[in-house]
Formats: structure tokens, C-alpha cells, sequence
């Protein structure tokens, strides 16, 4: 295993805590201006339709993997430019 590599494993998962936290919060906005709510539905709550937790379960798995994908995205270029070499 490359030396880059190693060192970036640190800088990853603090990234990787990073985005999670970011991609809750915007999830909560997103939430908030598409329901109308505070809250998303969780699967569990007998007064929600399948519809509306199936849409909110979509929604919320589609901006934590945008968010993901940009974090790690981005870690791995900064990573680039100060190393010269790509993590992954």
C-alpha cells in the first residue's frame, strides 16, 4: 500500500464525518421546503402513507450520496495537489 494512501486514511474518515453531518443538515432543509415540515417521516410512524416515507427515504439516500461523492471528491484533489499523487 502506497504512503499517499496510508496518510490520507485519517483525512478520509474525518471527511467522511464531515460530509455525513452536511449531508444530514441539507437532507433537513431539503426536507423542510419540499414537506413542509421539520421532520422527515421515519418508516416506523403508522400515520404516514408508504408513499410519502418511500419519497423521503429516496431523497434523503440520494443527497448523502451527492454529498459523499462530492467530499470524496474534493479530499482526493486537495490530497492531489499537496502529495502529487492520487490517494485512491
Amino acid at each position: 500500500m502506497k504512503a499517499s494512501k496510508i496518510a490520507y486514511k485519517p483525512v478520509g474518515l474525518a471527511l467522511g464525518a464531515t460530509g455525513g453531518a452536511l449531508a444530514g443538515a441539507a437532507f433537513r432543509q431539503v426536507w423542510k421546503r419540499l414537506g413542509h415540515e421539520d421532520d422527515a417521516p421515519k418508516a416506523t410512524d403508522q400515520h404516514r402513507s408508504w408513499r410519502e416515507i418511500l419519497i423521503a427515504a429516496a431523497l434523503q439516500g440520494a443527497v448523502f450520496a451527492v454529498v459523499k461523492a462530492l467530499i470524496d471528491r474534493s479530499g482526493a484533489l486537495a490530497a492531489k495537489r499537496v502529495t502529487g499523487t492520487w490517494p485512491a
